[in-house]
C-alpha cells in the first residue's frame, strides 16, 4: 500500500488506548509506525508478555483444570516461537531493544526463566484466591473481551484481558502485566466502555495482576476518573491524526522508541 493509502486507512479506523498513548508521547512515532510502516526493532519483553497472556488465557478458558506445568509449557513454546519469528526479521540480536544492562542475548534467556516462573505463580494465585470471572453471555468467561464503544463521537476498540466479579456483584476489569503498570486511563477507558455496552452490569473499578509480584494491585476506581477529560484526550488525538499533524517530540523517550532507527529527530 502507498503512504497515502496507509494514512487514510489509519485516519478512518477506530482508536485504541495504545494509539492515544503513543500519539501523546510522540505523534511522529505514530506516523513512522502506522503510515510509513517502519519495522520496529524487536524486544524480548514484548514476546515475554504475549506468551504469558497466551498461557494465562488457555488456562482460564480450559476451566482452570490445566496444571501449572502444562501452563508453563505453553508459555515456553509461545516464547520460543515468538523469538524465532523476530530473529527472522532482525537476526542481529545486538540491534534488539532491551530493558536491562546486560546483553540482548542475556535478556532473551532471562525472560524465558522469569516468564516461566511468572506463569507458574499465576496458576498458583488463581488456585489459591479463585477470582470469579464474569460470563457476559452466560457461556464464555470474559477473557480477552472485545469492545467497540463511542467516546465523544470517536470509536474506540480494544480487548480486556479479564473481567472479574467484585464481592458486591459489580464488575472489575483486570489487566495482566509482566512488566510495570501503565496509566490508570487504560483501566478507566475499559470500565467506561463496559458500562456503555453492558449498562445493566456496572463496572466500578479495575486492577492489574502484577506478574512480578504474583498478586493484584489496589483497585482503580472509576469514580476517581475525570471522564470528560479522558474523552477529550481521545477526541484530540483523533483530530490530530485526521488533521495530518505529526510533530516530533525528541527527548528521553527516544531511548525506548522501537522506530528511532528510522527517525531523523531522535536524541
Amino acid at each position: 500500500m502507498t503512504i497515502e493509502a496507509n494514512y487514510q486507512r489509519w485516519a478512518d479506523m477506530p482508536r485504541s488506548v495504545s494509539q492515544v498513548a503513543e500519539f501523546e508521547e510522540c505523534p511522529h512515532k505514530s506516523w513512522l509506525k502506522r503510515v510509513e510502516r517502519v519495522q520496529p526493532r524487536p524486544a524480548a519483553w514484548s514476546t515475554h508478555g504475549t506468551a504469558f497472556h497466551t498461557a494465562a488465557e488457555r488456562f482460564e478458558l480450559g476451566g482452570r483444570e490445566m496444571s501449572a506445568e502444562a501452563a508453563v509449557s505453553i508459555f515456553q513454546d509461545e516464547y520460543t516461537k515468538g523469538i524465532s519469528r523476530d530473529l527472522e526479521k532482525v537476526n542481529d540480536i545486538d540491534q534488539w531493544m532491551r530493558a536491562n544492562r546486560g546483553t540482548a542475548a542475556d535478556d532473551l534467556e532471562e525472560r524465558f526463566e522469569v516468564g516461566s516462573r511468572q506463569t507458574r505463580e499465576y496458576v498458583e494465585y488463581v488456585q489459591e484466591h479463585a477470582p470469579v470471572l464474569w460470563y457476559p453471555d452466560g457461556q464464555r468467561p470474559a477473557i480477552e473481551l472485545y469492545f467497540l464503544a463511542d467516546f465523544g463521537g470517536v470509536k474506540v476498540r480494544g480487548y480486556i484481558d479479564q473481567v472479574v466479579k467484585n464481592k458486591d456483584g459489580s464488575n472489575r476489569v483486570r489487566d495482566l502485566k509482566t512488566g510495570s503498570t501503565k496509566s490508570k486511563v487504560q483501566l478507566w477507558v475499559y470500565e467506561m466502555a463496559l458500562n456503555q455496552i453492558y449498562p445493566e452490569q456496572e463496572a466500578t473499578n479495575g486492577d492489574w495482576y502484577l506478574a512480578k509480584a504474583g498478586k493484584v494491585s489496589r483497585p482503580v476506581k472509576l469514580s476517581d476518573a475525570d471522564q470528560d477529560e479522558i474523552i477529550e484526550r481521545i477526541v484530540q488525538m483523533d483530530q490530530g491524526v485526521k488533521a495530518g499533524d505529526f510533530p516530533a517530540k525528541p527527548g528521553f523517550g527516544c531511548r525506548f522508541c522501537d522506530v528511532s532507527h528510522a527517525c531523523s529527530f531522535r536524541r
